[in-house]
């Protein structure tokens, strides 16, 4: 039971994440991911917001299969898009690349089995100086 905590308590770890300590690993990096930070600085490196989104913010809902591919489409649970539409829209869509071009995740085999289904919630938000 208490591994089972664990894997939740650092799934809502990552759901709080912010971008801004993920430049440790490059995008695209075929490093073996073995624990929830690792993941998400694999997905945030590979963020790079739009010029002028500071302060947006989207969580997404998703979940990865064992290889590290997307099962289903992500979906938004929260959204802060501002007034502007256009920078919304190009605030999503940075996002989306930045999942499209992190994915496939290289999980270990542990890790693999750990994630596989479970449901992810990444909060993306571009801070003040327009970088994640």
């Amino acid at each position: 039971m208490k591994r089972r905590f664990a894997v939740f308590a650092a799934l809502a770890l990552f759901a709080n994440c912010n971008g801004a300590l993920s430049q440790e690993h490059p995008c695209r990096s075929t490093d073996l991911i073995d624990t929830i930070k690792e993941m998400s600085d694999a997905i945030y490196a590979c963020w790079r917001p739009p010029p002028g989104t500071a302060g947006l913010s989207l969580t997404l809902r998703f979940s990865l299969r064992r290889n590290g591919t997307l099962i289903g489409k992500p979906r938004a649970t929260y959204s802060d898009l501002g007034t502007d539409s256009q920078l919304g829209r190009a605030f999503v869509a940075s996002i989306l690349k930045a999942l499209d071009d992190a994915l496939p995740l290289p999980f270990s085999d542990g890790m693999g089995g750990a994630i596989a289904g479970r449901m992810l919630s990444p909060r993306f938000t571009a801070s003040l100086e327009g970088t994640s």
